[in-house]
């Protein structure tokens, strides 16, 4: 191969990595710079450790509640959360140690850890699901990503296909991400079950500082097969790379008195 002729591969394959051109088909699945913008996506509201409050609007045809609620976080696998308010919920903790989750009920006094069946199954009568607790920071490992473009893609936006790895547990056929391209910052992911459909999108909203950190503050869950129902988490507070003690992310301390 001529010295011309390897000027010229390498400097196609520097505007590839860099400028991520979208192609109408799918392009390398483990290409390092895809896997680089989800990974910032996985990582956005998380650091070593974290600690947040947040709002929780719950929306339907025939009634609304707002749950107030705090979550600790440490690395990508442990989450603590504990609901202040409303008073009928208050005191109700759920913890999640990598793939395992309970839930406490100070009411009746009882730990249940959620089986697999009820992985599914909606949390706390929100639009989220037990499952979206467990695989919310997952979608790196989880996922195959590439890079797509849709044939209604909006410019400026990235658009990356996630498809569940063989050994992903998951009702999701495929999970599309899409992000914008100015500070890679996410905008929406659309849900797709096995057969194509769209079931469920997120949208991602408001961007503010945090913690030091800009992100988008309101998260709205809105799932296609219920007609005028949405779930919206709100951020009101958020610190991370703070000292946590130990005992957070145990079974004991779901049933402490706070």
């Amino acid at each position: 191969m001529s010295p011309s002729a390897s000027v010229v591969r390498i400097e196609i394959l520097f505007l590839l990595l860099c400028c991520l051109m979208p192609f109408s088909q799918p392009y390398a699945q483990e290409n390092f710079d895809v896997r680089e913008i989800v990974a910032r996506v996985d990582k956005l509201y998380r650091s070593e450790t974290s600690y947040a409050e947040m709002e929780m609007t719950i929306e339907t045809p025939h009634w609304e509640r707002t749950l107030r609620l705090e979550a600790w976080t440490q690395g990508m696998d442990r989450t603590f959360i504990h609901i202040l308010a409303p008073k009928k919920d208050q005191g109700v903790t759920t913890l999640r140690v990598e793939q395992d989750m309970w839930n406490y009920f100070p009411k009746i006094n009882k730990v249940m850890k959620v089986p697999p069946s009820m992985m599914m199954g909606s949390w706390m009568g929100s639009d989220f699901t037990n499952d979206d607790l467990v695989k919310e920071s997952t979608l790196l490992d989880d996922y195959v990503a590439s890079l797509v473009q849709p044939e209604d893609a909006l410019p400026g936006h990235y658009y990356i296909k996630l498809v569940p790895r063989e050994q992903t547990a998951t009702v999701w056929g495929k999970i599309v991400l899409v992000v914008r391209k100015s500070d890679l910052f996410p905008l929406k992911e659309e849900y797709y079950d096995e057969k194509g459909t769209l079931m469920r999108t997120m949208e991602f909203q408001d961007m503010q500082i945090l913690g030091g950190r800009k992100l988008p503050v309101t998260m709205i869950m809105i799932p296609l097969n219920k007609e005028k129902h949405r779930t919206i988490i709100r951020y009101l507070k958020a610190e991370f790379d703070l000292e946590l003690d130990a005992e957070v992310f145990t079974l004991r301390n779901l049933q402490k008195k706070r």
